[in-house]
């Protein structure tokens, strides 16, 4: 594959971007997804906002979990019957889509729609989240989504453009990198990649052991399956097993893109 030529499929459909943000990373996707495409937006607003440090954020929505409960949102103003294709987006929490998703998801139905995910994130969660939204809604087209981490914002207006690209809805050039090929056992050079990309990271204790890798603009992307380091004695049970994605770009240091358990 390489550089290739984008023609939009978007055609006469009607889209809108619809958010939860926290932090505002959420939103800035948005925005330009949103400007990108031409699509309407519009924010899911929690009654309640969540607007405490991480801290009191995190233990606010763990209580909210374990007593079962969502938290309540604002009506939304757009008619969803208008639209064709829904970008839908949100931080992720616990592993999946915000709280206040789950809360919009359980108040409409998106039947016959086309749903492009994309989400914010310390490691990862989109590729749970996607399953979760298509579990929730099963009468809906849950198409490939778009993930970053907070910690690279600053690549997120490139990738989205790409992105958008390679997924036919905006016209222009983009990479498209062949798929990996079969994973090998780890080198020690590609340990160390491994080892730098994740050392700085605390929520990630894991040991590379096998690697593939392919070509993408402007440097190599690297996928590893790792296993999970317990925590501590109280931690039970076996290792888990992860994937890694790390990219080291032309000049760069390596740096770890999402993590899928």
């Amino acid at each position: 594959m390489g550089l290739m030529v984008a023609g939009s499929s978007f055609g006469q459909k009607k889209a809108l971007v619809l958010y939860y943000s926290q932090t505002s990373n959420t939103k800035a996707v948005a925005q330009e997804i949103a400007k990108r495409t031409g699509a309407d937006i519009e924010e899911i607003q929690a009654v309640k906002p969540y607007d405490g440090d991480f801290q009191a954020t995190i233990s606010r929505s763990q209580q909210e979990r374990n007593q079962g409960i969502t938290p309540e949102i604002k009506p939304i103003a757009a008619d969803l019957a208008k639209y064709d294709v829904i970008f839908l987006g949100y931080p992720i929490w616990f592993g999946t889509y915000a709280p206040p998703i789950a809360t919009f998801l359980a108040q409409v139905d998106l039947s016959g729609k086309k749903v492009v995910p994309f989400a914010t994130f310390g490691s990862g969660g989109l590729d749970t989240s996607i399953k979760d939204l298509a579990k929730n809604e099963p009468k809906a087209e849950i198409l490939p989504g778009y993930g970053v981490r907070a910690l690279r914002m600053k690549t997120m207006e490139k990738e989205v453009d790409q992105f958008l690209k390679a997924s036919g809805f905006i016209k222009g050039e983009f990479f498209a990198p062949k798929p990996f090929p079969a994973p090998h056992a780890v080198s020690e050079a590609e340990s160390a990649i491994f080892d730098k990309a994740v050392g700085t990271y605390p929520m990630i204790r894991a040991k590379a052991a096998t690697v593939a890798q392919r070509d993408i603009e402007g440097g190599v992307e690297y996928l590893f399956t790792a296993k999970e380091s317990p925590r501590g004695p109280q931690q039970a049970g076996p290792a888990g097993e992860m994937k890694i994605y790390v990219t080291v770009l032309n000049g760069q240091e390596p740096e770890f893109t999402q993590v899928a358990r």
